[in-house]
């Protein structure tokens, strides 16, 4: 260590000089006037605006959070019956492995079962949307809708 290497511990802090004094003049490089000529300006940023007015252009309710937009996927009585077996559980993760659905945004998709056809095979229904009628015919086919 030698002499010339030394640094101060706190050096001096340099002064904004405000006003005419000093190497600044007149704005002391704060440009014009107004907000940004201020201590502690921010100016609101543009974007700001755009997101506060997203929910009334998206239809103000909500709705996406609520699963209104979320399609539901009908699925009548012949096409269950032809795609699985006697004795098997139907839901959605099933119908998807069976190829009847595709998925929708990576995910499965709601479902309501409908009665048009016949239903010949002993099915337990689980985590689906099932219309009167569909679930009179697979009752009486011997299965169950949980």
């Amino acid at each position: 260590m030698q002499i010339h290497n030394l640094k101060r511990k706190t050096p001096n802090k340099k002064v904004m000089i405000v006003g005419r004094g000093g190497k600044r003049g007149k704005t002391s490089g704060r440009g014009g006037k107004g907000q940004t000529a201020r201590a502690g300006h921010k100016a609101r940023p543009e974007w700001r605006d755009f997101i506060k007015r997203m929910p009334k252009l998206r239809g103000y309710s909500f709705q996406s959070i609520s699963g209104a937009n979320h399609p539901v996927i009908a699925i009548n009585l012949d096409l269950i019956n032809s795609a699985f077996k006697d004795g098997a559980t139907v839901k959605p993760s099933t119908l998807f492995a069976a190829g009847v659905i595709e998925q929708y945004k990576g995910k499965n998709q709601n479902i309501k079962i409908l009665s048009s056809g016949e239903i010949k095979k002993k099915i337990t229904l689980v985590g689906c949307t099932v219309s009167k009628s569909a679930k009179e015919k697979i009752e009486k086919a011997g299965g169950k809708v949980l």
